[in-house]
């Protein structure tokens, strides 16, 4: 039963992130679109600054300072920091391989991004090494995961076997040799001699 649960783990991971490659493709293609539109923000944003002779900081603080558009500073920022940090994840994608991209999955975490993906999303029958490669390592991990998760559950109701009682064994007794005795010899008593009538001896 383990067994066979552990197989379907196994076999929808890697249904599952085989379609990766195809994904953070698509993904790609959405970033860069994202990235352009945010430059074009950033790019029209200080040459307003620099035609009222100041930086882009300057123009930030100004904006601060100005009730009417007090709340439009923090927008502003949120927008610079996204737009370099989406940037740069961009950067990134394109430079790696496929296979590479496996290990790249926290540079394409931009929720608006994801979202726009996702819902257009199709998938597509993996034929490329990188695809093979997700199949097998989302089986690996699939498998993994049910095995764990199933031991997991399994444990409380292991019973647990009372270790077997190891027995003394106890040391040869050596019988000792009988102590030696020494012969005592016994004085050999004379013959009775007859007594001659009137000797005394």
């Amino acid at each position: 039963m383990i067994r066979a649960l552990c197989l379907i783990g196994g076999l929808s991971g890697a249904a599952g992130l085989s379609q990766y490659p195809e994904f953070s493709q698509q993904y790609l293609q959405r970033l860069a679109g994202q990235v352009d539109e945010l430059t074009r923000q950033v790019v029209d944003f200080d040459q307003t600054a620099l035609a009222d002779g100041m930086g882009r900081e300057e123009m930030l603080q100004a904006m601060a300072e100005t009730p009417l558009v007090a709340s439009q500073e923090a927008l502003w920022r949120r927008t610079f920091a996204r737009h370099a940090r989406l940037s740069e994840n961009l950067m990134l994608l394109r430079e790696a391989t496929p296979l590479e991209r496996l290990a790249l999955p926290h540079r394409m975490a931009d929720p608006a991004t994801l979202a726009a993906v996702w819902d257009d999303f199709t998938p597509a029958v993996p034929l490329s090494v990188a695809g093979a490669a997700s199949a097998g390592t989302g089986f690996l991990g699939g498998w993994a995961g049910f095995a764990i998760l199933a031991a997991l559950v399994s444990m409380p109701f292991r019973r647990t076997k009372p270790a077997p009682a190891t027995k003394k064994r106890r040391a040869p007794t050596i019988k000792a040799d009988p102590p030696v005795t020494r012969p005592t010899l016994v004085a050999e008593t004379p013959p009775n001699r007859p007594r001659l009538a009137g000797v005394q001896r």
